[in-house]
């Protein structure tokens, strides 16, 4: 049924690709589609909220609180993306570099790095988050019974054939190698559905059977939505940690050149390890390997940070020393009596300096010295 006729909120198809210009003429129809969408499901996603926290069985309201909170979680979503989308689109004062912003605004992941809005998953594009969207709030109008009188055992046949058809969908979208178990979670439902509908269509009573398909089918189509978006943030996480991989490498090359030119130029030099993010071994697949993966990508992160600034701020010290070494030096040899007196202890700062590992703590009781020397005559260095 196509948004026109529909008595619900349905997604309007979204115009172009990740990136690219699209005519603002088709832009605007799908933003104002977009706008009444979002305040359509809104006004149901109200109804179907009130509907569930009606329920006077409290196992009946734990059933469909899940799903209600994920519909919110994703029109929140949605709402939230559709604003940047508007501010972009600043009623149409776009050139092609907004055009594609736009889109990719509207195909970009929902989610944001480090962000799981309201503890779920969200790694989808907004097309998909309202399909998914539509998805659940149909499952819900159906578990709930808000279209008015109780449906007919024929309706509530034709809304499980269509709801095991989306299932069908969702199914083909797992990956082959874990297809199998959502396959046969499928085949079990369409078998069930095929025998309740031949019982029907021979005068059976078949009210005692749609109920416990009606749930299941609601749960398996709700477990398979969810999962989908789990695997859309595993690609984005694999992705992240694929990228961090890389330039925590050559972070980590850096630090290591740095740490190797500090111990030979300075002593004391730092002692910090720096560590090699090659240990962690290849990014995991498993989402929740993947999740203990970038935890560890932080650490290392975080511990290639301080190594790196320790190692920076002992060369920053030496060459700090050296400066001032060779501004007192040349603000005393412009003084006659301070050149004679200061000779010794500049001899003995530029051996320093030649020297090394350079002793910083040497070094600096030299400059010291110099600097107080310079004082005492009255020299600015």
């Amino acid at each position: 049924m196509s948004p026109a006729t529909s008595r619900y909120a349905v997604a309007p198809p979204a115009p172009g690709a990740l990136g690219t210009d699209v005519d603002p003429r088709e832009l605007l129809r799908y933003l104002d589609a977009l706008i009444t969408w979002k305040d359509q499901r809104k006004i149901e996603l109200d109804a179907l909220d009130r509907a569930a926290m009606d329920l006077s069985d409290p196992q009946d309201r734990a059933a469909v609180t899940p799903d209600v909170t994920l519909s919110m979680t994703l029109w929140q979503a949605v709402s939230n993306r559709l604003g940047l989308i508007l501010a972009t689109w600043d009623s149409g004062r776009v050139g092609e570099g907004e055009r594609r912003r736009i889109t990719t605004l509207v195909w970009g992941s929902l989610e944001q790095p480090g962000q799981r809005a309201g503890g779920q998953s969200l790694a989808v594009s907004l097309p998909e988050a309202c399909r998914l969207s539509d998805s659940l709030a149909s499952s819900l109008r159906m578990r709930l019974r808000l279209d008015g009188a109780d449906p007919t055992v024929t309706d509530r046949l034709h809304d499980l054939r269509q709801q095991v058809e989306r299932i069908a969908d969702q199914v083909a979208l797992v990956p082959e190698s874990r297809r199998a178990s959502a396959q046969q979670a499928y085949e079990a439902l369409d078998r069930r559905l095929e025998d309740v509908t031949g019982r029907a269509r021979r005068g059976g009573d078949v009210g005692g059977f749609l109920g416990p398909l009606e749930v299941e089918a609601a749960t398996t189509e709700r477990d398979l939505i969810v999962a989908a978006s789990q695997r859309a943030s595993a690609r984005v996480d694999h992705a992240r940690a694929s990228q961090l991989v890389a330039e925590l490498t050559a972070r980590g090359e850096a630090v290591r050149t740095l740490a190797e030119r500090a111990r030979a130029l300075v002593a004391p030099a730092p002692t910090l390890g720096v560590p090699d993010v090659a240990q962690l071994g290849p990014v995991p697949g498993d989402p929740e390997e993947l999740t203990a993966y970038l935890t560890r990508l932080e650490r290392v992160d975080r511990a290639l940070t301080v190594a790196q600034q320790a190692y920076a701020a002992a060369l920053e010290r030496r060459e700090d020393l050296a400066g001032r070494a060779g501004r007192v030096h040349a603000a005393l040899a412009d003084d006659e009596q301070g050149a004679a007196a200061s000779a010794g202890l500049a001899e003995q700062a530029q051996a320093l300096l030649a020297r090394t590992p350079t002793d910083l703590t040497r070094l600096e009781a030299m400059v010291q010295a110099q600097e107080t020397l310079a004082r005492t005559m009255g020299v600015q260095p």
